[in-house]
């Protein structure tokens, strides 16, 4: 046995932390999964979880399909932008993008079953199209001012000498 073989045989305490932590996240999530689970079936009409299934896929097709893409090409489009762009300030729109999109998410069947609904105001009340709109114009600004900062931020830090030069 060669001592090579000896040290792959035998691992560090670090891989032993990593592996321990793995295994606990794995546990944690599948408890989560199946308590969610649980939860689904003792608290939904059997008849209402096809419906459920219908949103929980439509919302992995949308993610995989629209927001995945949408936010990978925006980073991509603003790495190409060159130094001028940081990228904590394409961290900044890809959140706002993200922020947005999960928020439509959650709306979009409030504005569904409004439109099927009867004319009865007072069972969805509010006007969940417009406050969408209003919404994504307010991380739209949110964005814009923060990522203005951290533009700003940057421009001062590479205009100033650098403290190690004489």
């Amino acid at each position: 046995m060669t001592a090579a073989s000896t040290t792959t045989a035998l691992p560090h305490a670090g891989e032993r932390r990593m592996r321990a932590a793995r295994t606990t996240l794995i546990l944690l999530g599948t408890s989560g999964l199946l308590f969610g689970l649980y939860v689904l079936v003792d608290t939904v009409r059997i008849t209402r979880l096809p419906g459920v299934a219908l949103w929980i896929g439509a919302a992995i097709v949308l993610h995989d399909a629209v927001l995945a893409p949408l936010v990978f090409f925006c980073g991509l489009l603003l790495r190409r932008a060159g130094r001028r762009v940081t990228g904590t300030i394409v961290l900044v729109v890809q959140a706002a993008i993200v922020v947005g999109s999960i928020m439509t998410l959650i709306v979009v069947p409030a504005i569904v079953a409004r439109s099927l609904t009867s004319n009865n105001p007072s069972i969805l009340p509010l006007d969940y199209g417009r406050n969408l709109a209003l919404f994504w114009v307010a991380v739209a600004l949110v964005a814009t001012v923060w990522s203005v900062v951290l533009y700003a931020r940057s421009r001062r830090a590479n205009q100033r000498p650098s403290s190690r030069q004489s």
